[in-house]
């Protein structure tokens, strides 16, 4: 058998890890007679430290349903213990701010839970070669965000600079969003169905927010957004 031949046969050593049963034995049937070889099972609890594998995988597949703050920790405890192995998160859906910190922590593939499974196989082996995978449907979304960042003006409720402060220019289209939200005082929940993305990424923006414009709480955000921010039109 030569070099190339036993190449195109290995094995990949996979973990699952998920909160949900049914969708590890799931993801397990599925990729049952392929070359990712599911090895162990793990549960994606906070404090991951305590996931000890008794093997060295390839590849981390990673239930994103729903996204979190806790899961970005374990996917980047994951990428400190294990530098060598690839991770893929699976969910029903991504949404764009997700896929950013997603990215951030480690992630090489976003799969959808919905696809079919000769593409999921399909994503799992681009992952394994080297290379990042998103849906397309979810590249078509980040491209129509970008191309409103590059003209704001077209934005009816695009942040307008009052007075001079650094922390503005430091600010993305969509945290300036989000501060005008926290300027009308609604809650997290609230922000997170009106934006159509998780509370946990309303949360991790927010985090930001208050970092990049020095503010120690929600109310000193709102009062610098009442100094600094206004839609168009002059109204705040």
């Amino acid at each position: 058998m030569s070099g190339e031949a036993a190449k195109e046969r290995k094995e990949y050593v996979t973990v699952l890890i998920s909160k949900n049963p049914l969708l590890s034995m799931g993801l397990e049937l599925l990729l049952a007679h392929t070359r990712f070889a599911v090895s162990e099972l793990g549960s994606d609890e906070p404090s991951s430290r305590r996931l000890r594998l008794h093997i060295q995988p390839d590849l981390f597949i990673v239930d994103a349903s729903p996204s979190s703050e806790d899961l970005l920790t374990t996917i980047k405890l994951l990428k400190v213990q294990h530098p060598e192995a690839r991770i893929a998160v699976v969910a029903d859906n991504f949404d764009i701010s997700f896929v950013r910190l997603g990215i951030d922590a480690g992630v090489d593939g976003f799969c959808l839970s919905t696809s079919h499974r000769d593409v999921l196989i399909k994503s799992l082996e681009l992952v394994m070669m080297g290379e990042s995978t998103l849906p397309m449907r979810l590249v078509r979304s980040m491209l129509s965000e970008m191309t409103l960042e590059a003209k704001p003006d077209q934005d009816s409720a695009t942040a307008v600079l009052l007075s001079p402060d650094p922390g503005m220019h430091k600010l993305s289209i969509r945290e300036a969003e989000i501060l005008r939200h926290i300027m009308g005082g609604e809650p997290n929940k609230v922000i997170a169905r009106k934006l159509d993305v998780a509370e946990a990424t309303i949360k991790v923006h927010i985090k930001a927010i208050l970092r990049k414009i020095g503010a120690a709480n929600r109310t000193q955000a709102a009062m610098w957004a009442t100094e600094h921010l206004t839609t168009k039109g002059g109204k705040p």
